[in-house]
Order: structure tokens, then C-alpha cells, then sequence
């Protein structure tokens, strides 16, 4: 088996080779402004780059999560559905906490909130995809079949 370090040597030849010297670096992902110049019977069209103002610090950067950095410890709950949302899957389920980086007891108040939000309807895009050809059984009613009113017997009676 070949060495991981000779493969991507290769493969970076390989590579260096279609696209020049080097891997290709793609475009930063600025903000861009379209700025139109009028000169005589000249238009000059052209795109710059809008400077972004530096992101605010917070409030306590010593804290280990980003709930606890801004925070936030008691200030959210299950219809803070933009803040949830931040930390669950397309699916609906909760990513895990070397993804998000939770602290256990965040995680655990705000999978106790996602699962609240998903009760009460407010995460109504994230849910689990059925399987192909799937079709939902009827509910089934929570009431007695013995009890039943009819239009013709008047107000409840047993059969």
C-alpha cells in the first residue's frame, strides 16, 4: 500500500500540471459592489470589493461555548427558532457537540428546546425524509366505540 504523503504528492503533480504551478486557490467570498462608469460612448462595468467592518467581540470571551461567550445562558427558548436552528440538521436531529461546540449543559437545554420547537410545530421544515412509497396510517382515535351520537337516537346512548 502506498504511502498517504507519495499519493498526494501524485495527485498534486497530476493537478499542478492542468491548472498551472500549484493548486488553484478559489476567489475570497467578499461582498462586491457593481460600479458603472459612463466616459463619452464608453460604460465601464466594474466589481469592488466592498470592505466588511470587523465582527463585534463578545461579551465574554473567556467562555467555552457560544452560548456562554455571548451570554445567552437563560436568555433563549424553544420558539427561538433562528437560534436553534443553528445547531440542528436538515433532518431535524441535534448535530453533535465537537460540531457545534456545546458545552454538555447547553447541549442538553437546547436539544431539550429543539425537541419542544419540533412538538409545538415551529421547525416544520426539519423533518426526517419518509421512505419511497410510504403511506401514513390513519390515526387512530382515543375514544370509545361505545359510546357514539346519533342524529337519529338523540343525545348518547349505548348501542
Amino acid at each position: 500500500m502506498a504511502a498517504p504523503s507519495l499519493l498526494r504528492g501524485a495527485f498534486r503533480r497530476l493537478f499542478a500540471g492542468l491548472w498551472g504551478s500549484g493548486w488553484v486557490s478559489p476567489p475570497a467570498r467578499t461582498l462586491r459592489e457593481v460600479v458603472e462608469v459612463t466616459e463619452g460612448n464608453t460604460t465601464i462595468i466594474e466589481g469592488k470589493i466592498i470592505e466588511d467592518a470587523e465582527a463585534p467581540t463578545p461579551p465574554n470571551p473567556s467562555g467555552q461555548c457560544p452560548i456562554c461567550r455571548w451570554n445567552l445562558k437563560h436568555k433563549y427558548d424553544y420558539v427561538d427558532v433562528l437560534l436553534l436552528s443553528q445547531f440542528i440538521r436538515s433532518d431535524g436531529g441535534m448535530l453533535p457537540r465537537r460540531i457545534t461546540g456545546l458545552c454538555l449543559e447547553e447541549h442538553k437545554k437546547i436539544a431539550a428546546c429543539v425537541q419542544m420547537a419540533h412538538r409545538a410545530g415551529l421547525l416544520p421544515n426539519h423533518r426526517p425524509l419518509l421512505p419511497e412509497g410510504h403511506v401514513p396510517r390513519k390515526p387512530k382515535l382515543n375514544r370509545s366505540d361505545a359510546l357514539q351520537w346519533r342524529p337519529e337516537a338523540g343525545p348518547w346512548k349505548c348501542p
